[in-house]
């Protein structure tokens, strides 16, 4: 699959703990369930396929300066932040800030398209990663899914609406 800037690097990247995970798999899995229900898109998705995401999820480390997104690349990946916090930036201008349990890239995991900002790690920081490619096979196998993902969609424009 061909990719573009960001996120075609960020591929290369290694998880956490190289290829000796620091927590067991299960435990792992588990934290990735609980991070990916908390964002809006996956809120009503069922369990059986919160694991399935969770499961072809890795984690990544960012050091502080460095850009996990940049503003209009393309872009293929949502990201949940586990740990640090990073400042997001559009047009120069800082317009907000992103902690553990937030979450970025939504848009770009839908259609593939460039990213709104950039986000910028302000302390070290471990985030989640969670491909396009992942979330479409999931749909194709239960399109289902696709009403409760449209939802989340909603949920998520509502909130940006009413300003938080």
């Amino acid at each position: 699959m061909s990719q573009s800037g960001p996120d075609a690097l960020l591929r290369e990247r290694r998880p956490i703990g190289g290829s000796r995970p620091e927590v067991s798999a299960v435990r792992t899995k588990r934290e990735s369930v609980v991070a990916l229900r908390g964002v809006p898109l996956f809120a009503d998705l069922p369990k059986r396929a919160l694991q399935r995401l969770a499961k072809a999820t890795d984690e990544l480390t960012f050091e502080p300066g460095e850009n996990l997104v940049e503003e209009g690349m393309l872009g293929e990946t949502l990201f949940v932040v586990l740990q640090g916090k990073g400042k997001v930036v559009r047009r120069g201008r800082r317009v907000g800030s992103v902690v553990p349990g937030d979450f970025f890239g939504e848009l770009s995991t839908i259609d593939g398209g460039p990213r709104t900002a950039t986000v910028v790690a302000e302390t070290p920081m471990k985030v989640l990663r969670l491909f396009r490619a992942t979330l479409r096979k999931l749909l194709d196998e239960d399109p289902g899914l696709s009403i409760k993902i449209l939802d989340g969609i909603v949920r998520r424009i509502r909130q940006v609406e009413r300003g938080g």
